[in-house]
């Protein structure tokens, strides 16, 4: 797709001055951990913001909302004028939240997984929201908390939790789970979360519009709208923009109390959080009090601990995964046993399902080169965060997994017998194809730890 026409002129100046509204934003947050801020709406309208929320809300691309409008279209009649005409909205305080489009996605234990899908419309208003919030915000995340924040990510995590384990010997460990996180959080205590910061009364009241916004579910017989988050008063979302960091402030509480109450103190137990996800690492014996404390303390929240999925994992004899990856003992050369980190048999198990399905008869038809292309980006994208800990023998068998599908699919295209492995040798992969191959040695790999 083309870079929308005009967009591009002055856009690092547009950034510049987005990132230095930020900058204010924090210094003034940081400074005064107790300041309300009184006027943020007009920095929601401002030019430079809703600029930069488009350029987010394009480089995420995503599917169009229940209005039809896709970024294309938008594109094809002019970006700055639907940025103007949707910026004059906002000033004029006439702008109202369209009902979000749900779709269902696959979760890995087989089940299904709700995303509400606003607008483009309503997701660069999100973005700008969020452009103009997340550094007052910022300010005020606990440090043990790494999801969706600048300059944090999941293997940050991770590594932390494997420095609890290895360099402090909390090597028992609550790998907790929550019952539907995003869509249980209450409304009210949220908005107080909110509120605490914010003062601007028409901020406050278009996110509130947000949590309530009615859902549209499309299906044989037309479509079917509710307001079941209205009527509940509870979730947030998944699938806006503006979720990740509502769901960040709310579980700050938990993080609080924790700390508040003396439980890390007392326990000695470390909480690492990312998003919905949590372990807490704890010395031997105090696992079982913090697993206590923990529903103690999600109850008072108005939420629920998934007693199936939560377990007490005592380390090294168990193993326990994390955001894609296993924790626990391993064997290294002459059988030597080491704490460490691989990816967990779920993370590879859904990448050969998904170069399984890519290589599947109903792209006998596609061209070589496409499928290729479609592999490579699978791969590529899966080995940029799977490249921690003891990962070349798990990198050779999704190598092997990947020429033998790509040579069955190859040979039964074209109707040849056999497995495909002699017409279409590893050198016609590679170096014709362009198959994308894999670091075969620990020296080959990015830096990186644990």
């Amino acid at each position: 797709m083309a870079r929308p026409q005009g967009l591009a002129d002055g856009l690092p100046t547009l950034q510049e001055r987005v990132r230095t509204l930020q900058t204010s934003l924090q210094a003034k947050a940081k400074a005064e951990p107790a300041f309300r801020f009184y006027t943020l709406w007009d920095k929601v309208c401002r030019e430079d913001v809703l600029t930069e929320a488009y350029r987010r809300c394009r480089a995420n691309r995503g599917a169009p909302g229940v209005d039809g409008e896709t970024l294309a279209a938008i594109e094809a009649q002019g970006v700055e004028a639907w940025l103007e005409t949707l910026r004059q909205e906002l000033r004029a305080k006439r702008y109202r939240p369209q009902p979000l489009l749900r779709v269902w996605i696959a979760k890995s234990n087989g089940g299904q997984r709700p995303l509400g899908i606003p607008t483009v419309r309503d997701r660069v208003v999100q973005a700008a929201m969020v452009v103009v919030l997340e550094p007052i915000f910022e300010a005020d995340l606990p440090r043990n908390q790494f999801g969706f924040r600048p300059n944090l990510d999941a293997k940050m995590a991770i590594r932390r939790a494997y420095w609890h384990i290895t360099q402090s010997g909390r090597t028992e460990v609550v790998d907790a789970d929550l019952s539907d996180y995003f869509g249980s959080i209450p409304h009210g205590p949220l908005m107080r979360c909110v509120a605490r910061r914010v003062a601007d009364g028409t901020l406050l009241s278009v996110i509130k519009a947000w949590l309530g916004a009615s859902v549209v579910e499309r299906g044989a017989r037309g479509d079917r709208c509710t307001a079941e988050a209205r009527d509940r008063r509870r979730g947030t979302p998944q699938g806006g923009v503006i979720s990740p960091l509502l769901a960040n402030l709310y579980f700050r509480r938990f993080l609080l109390a924790w700390d508040q109450h003396g439980h890390r103190g007392r326990l000695d137990a470390h909480v690492v959080n990312y998003a919905d996800d949590f372990v807490i690492c704890c010395p031997t014996g105090n696992g079982a009090a913090a697993l206590t404390v923990t529903r103690q303390l999600m109850a008072r929240l108005g939420l629920t601990v998934n007693e199936e999925k939560t377990r007490l994992v005592s380390l090294p004899e168990e193993r326990f995964d994390f955001l894609g990856y296993t924790l626990g003992r391993f064997y290294g050369k002459g059988g030597r046993p080491y704490i460490g980190t691989k990816p967990s048999r779920k993370a590879v198990k859904r990448l050969t399902a998904a170069i399984h399905e890519a290589t599947s008869r109903r792209w006998d038809r596609d061209r070589p080169e496409n499928r290729v292309a479609v592999i490579n980006r699978l791969i590529r994208g899966w080995a940029a965060y799977y490249n921690q800990g003891p990962v070349v023998q798990v990198y050779r068998a999704i190598q092997w997994n990947t020429e033998r599908r790509l040579q069955r699919w190859l040979r039964r295209r074209t109707g040849q017998p056999g497995t495909g492995y002699r017409q279409y040798p590893e050198s016609y992969l590679y170096d014709t194809l362009g198959l994308y191959k894999l670091p075969s040695a620990r020296r080959d790999l990015p830096n990186a730890k644990a």
